[in-house]
């Protein structure tokens, strides 16, 4: 792990504290050791000078391919120092946007029919095609729940490229609903500090999850009535 000599002040107020305590909030990183290791020597960086690239690279790659969230980190700055909270959700969510529409962008140029092609050769040809045009009815609301939710915004970002989504909606659904994750994690440590994390490892992935459902519930009612009021 990157640590400064115990002579030195952390640049971004992140302890050797507040990194266990980002660890301990993870339980599956608690029982497997070389992911806790990844974990920490990812949460390392955070007392650098560097902690700005790293959440920039952290939150690139983990829209196109790494395993680990880009939330760890952010969680990690914004409880060593609450006061620039939002400009740490501002780098995390301009750099994860920006990887997961290369993310798009790469499935795009794969394309729907290798994808398909592939899966054959595993009896899923079919079941793939089926998916991929279920996920271009649905492409928006597709993005935003992975941008919001803890559903991986890695996977769809992939998908979305392979069901051929306008990279216009995309986009806009990574924008919109890719900041509420970040900067609803600012906020809270900007108001309420070091006792918003108890929140946030307890019941912010569910919170995410609700919001969601609810927001897809208005949106099939809108649908249904319009249905409705349609032409017969």
């Amino acid at each position: 792990m990157n640590r400064l000599n115990e002579d030195k002040t952390s640049p971004t107020g992140v302890t050797d504290e507040i990194i266990a305590e980002e660890v301990q909030a993870h339980g599956l990183v608690r029982r497997i050791g070389p992911v806790r290791r990844l974990y920490e020597w990812i949460l390392g960086w955070a007392e650098t000078r560097h902690a700005g690239k790293a959440m920039a690279l952290l939150a690139y790659t983990e829209a196109i391919f790494f395993p680990v969230p880009a939330d760890l980190l952010l969680g990690a700055l914004c409880l060593g120092k609450p006061r620039r909270s939002f400009y740490w959700a501002l780098v995390c969510t301009f750099w994860s946007v920006l990887g997961g529409t290369t993310a798009m962008l790469l499935g795009l140029a794969i394309g729907e029919t290798r994808v398909v092609d592939t899966m054959n050769w595993v009896g899923l040809g079919d079941k793939a095609a089926l998916a991929l045009q279920y996920f271009r009815d649905w492409g928006f609301w597709a993005v935003a729940v992975a941008a919001l939710t803890p559903v991986p915004y890695m996977v769809f970002s992939w998908v979305a490229g392979f069901a051929e989504i306008p990279w216009w909606q995309f986009v806009l659904a990574s924008v919109i609903f890719r900041p509420m994750r970040f900067f609803t994690v600012a906020i809270l440590m900007y108001v309420v500090g070091p006792p918003a994390k108890r929140f946030i490892d307890r019941y912010f992935n569910l919170a995410t999850v609700l919001f969601m459902a609810l927001v897809l519930a208005v949106v099939l009612a809108l649908r249904y009535l319009r249905h409705l009021s349609g032409p017969t």
